[in-house]
């Protein structure tokens, strides 16, 4: 038998079977992108919840604050105290629920806080008084999404009920789209956005000042600029990749302002061996592969455990920058490719499961659709123990 010579990694990821590349340059580039397109005092507020959309929550905040980046919108408590403690300093807007046991610390941390309960609203008033700090607070308005929020009909004496408070300062106002981005017909995002707009003139007509208004999701800044009103929060769209195809549909069709992003990520793992199968023989649990020739395979040490899709069957990785389709099912820690038209595949050879090997690319929406999802889950659900490494 042959020997054969083990790739050298370097050391920051050469004991890992698996591991992300994230582009710092992509990640720059989509801010730039925005800033470009953002209206004149706009602020840009790119979301890292959900450990940055799987690309690392420190990492990518950090390039984002320093590419221009204003705010950092979040969705718990516990993303913002990992963030703090990073050392990052910008205003942090906290998306999600939090506890009214744990407003305390939200507060002592310098958080912006959504609100739509009351009972919220008096936890954060009495924690304020207690920690003698001023709370500043975003309503969040239910405009036709369905979920959290207040309804319109509610909003002026919600806000008043908050006025009660001396502490809490109403810093701003806010909505999320239901529909914006998996269409090209926007009439029900325009029906929504009318909707906010109605909620803010009420509190107008009832003397509360609200700073700050905001419901630009990455859909809704790059087709509408009138609804970038004082701060857009981006999503996807800071990690380089498009809401939807109907998003870039409506793009192409609407707008041509050379708006280009950058996808950031890149998922990878190395070949843990080579053996050759004979024809006729199965491959993977369940026995639903079965050779029709002698079928060089590698085995790759990844799989559902860190987040490759199980339902995955028609679906490749890149080795040496050639497609090697996926044979048999996707195991929990273990994939099985056909390397039989790639006969330089040796062992620890890397291999691409999302992103570019040579001429070839796998991107997140190519995932996505042999997964039966969408771009945001493809990097979403990457393990977070599976090492991020800035590149």
């Amino acid at each position: 038998m042959q020997d054969t010579v083990c790739t050298t990694y370097p050391a920051a990821y050469g004991s890992e079977l698996t591991w992300v590349e994230i582009s710092q340059g992509a990640l720059e580039n989509n801010i730039r992108q925005f800033r470009r397109i953002l209206s004149r005092g706009t602020l840009l507020c790119p979301c890292v919840k959900a450990n940055a959309y799987g690309h690392g929550l420190v990492p990518v905040a950090k390039i984002f604050i320093a590419a221009g980046a204003d705010w950092l919108s979040i969705n718990s408590l516990y993303e913002a105290r990992l963030l703090r403690d990073a050392g990052i300093e910008c205003p942090l807007y906290i998306m999600g629920y939090v506890p009214c046991s744990a407003v305390s610390e939200a507060i002592a941390l310098g958080c912006r806080l959504v609100v739509f309960n009351s009972e919220t609203i008096t936890a954060i008033g009495q924690a304020a008084i207690a920690c003698g700090k001023k709370a500043r607070v975003h309503i969040k308005v239910e405009t036709g999404t369905g979920r959290q929020g207040v309804a319109l009909e509610d909003v002026v004496a919600f806000a008043r009920f908050i006025q009660t408070w001396s502490n809490i300062e109403i810093e701003g106002i806010a909505t999320h789209f239901a529909n914006i981005e998996d269409t090209t017909d926007h009439s029900y995002a325009q029906l929504q956005i009318a909707r906010f707009l109605d909620a803010i003139r009420a509190l107008a007509e009832a003397g509360i000042r609200v700073p700050m208004r905001h419901c630009a999701n990455s859909a809704a800044t790059i087709l509408f600029p009138e609804y970038h009103l004082d701060m857009a929060r981006i999503g996807i769209s800071s990690y380089g990749m498009w809401p939807s195809n109907e998003t870039y549909v409506s793009y192409v069709r609407e707008r041509h302002n050379n708006f280009t992003l950058t996808p950031a990520f890149t998922w990878k793992t190395r070949i843990a061996q080579v053996k050759t199968i004979a024809a006729g023989e199965y491959i993977g649990y369940g026995c639903t592969y079965k050779t029709g020739h002698p079928t060089r395979l590698a085995i790759l040490p990844v799989g559902y455990y860190d987040g490759y899709d199980r339902g995955i069957v028609n679906g490749y990785v890149l080795v040496r920058g050639k497609r090697a389709p996926i044979r048999g099912r996707i195991c929990m820690n273990i994939i099985m490719v056909e390397v039989t038209d790639i006969p330089d595949a040796t062992l620890e050879d890397e291999v691409v499961l999302i992103g570019r090997s040579g001429e070839e690319l796998i991107s997140a929406e190519d995932f996505a659709r042999w997964a039966g999802t969408i771009n945001y889950e493809a990097t979403t659900r990457v393990n977070d123990r599976i090492p991020r490494i800035i590149v």
